[in-house]
């Protein structure tokens, strides 16, 4: 089992809106990103040490018909360009557009496998990436988010605000990779 360990990876697992971006409600357009302080800086600095960065988010605004799907594409290809400047990336975005409560159709779904607090989007996450489970961390800023961590089996940290980089680092009392 401990072979098998060494071929996984670690992986921080974000949230979006409230954890990468200031959540304006429903940010479906790229004209209305502004990131958290220090998310870039924390990206980088993850990418560096070697710890896959991820994001699940769930997007009800396309349920809502607030927005549609390539619109948060779009918004996701200007984060990248962001991230790109500065040399830094995130490896993967993970979305549920599902609701219970969708206008559209098509995203109505009662309790999507998907939607947080449901573990979906990280389980597929630490599938596809082959992640280490006890090498991951979801952060989020709602218990939905840190709920989800749980169902999934990993680590999750509740992220009040502020600077993100000095959050992570913050967490560096306890060993993590995430936040070395």
């Amino acid at each position: 089992m401990r072979e098998a360990s060494k071929n996984q990876s670690a992986a921080v697992i974000f949230d979006r809106d409230g954890v990468l971006n200031i959540d304006h409600g429903y940010v479906g357009d790229a004209s209305r990103l502004e990131w958290m302080p220090g998310a870039r800086r924390a990206i980088a600095r993850l990418n560096g040490a070697g710890v896959l960065t991820i994001v699940a988010t769930n997007q009800s605004g396309v349920a809502r018909g607030f927005f549609d799907l390539a619109a948060v594409e779009a918004l996701h290809d200007v984060m990248r360009a962001d991230l790109a400047a500065l040399g830094a990336h995130i490896d993967a975005f993970y979305v549920c557009p599902f609701h219970a409560e969708a206008k559209i159709a098509a995203w109505r779904h009662p309790d999507h496998p998907d939607r947080k607090p449901n573990p979906g989007m990280i389980l597929r996450a630490l599938a596809d990436w082959r992640i280490d489970p006890a090498r991951a961390l979801m952060v989020g800023d709602k218990s939905s988010d840190i709920e989800a961590a749980r169902r999934a089996g990993i680590a999750g940290a509740l992220f009040p605000g502020g600077d993100l980089d000095d959050f992570l680092r913050g967490l560096g009392e306890r060993g993590p990779p995430w936040a070395k």
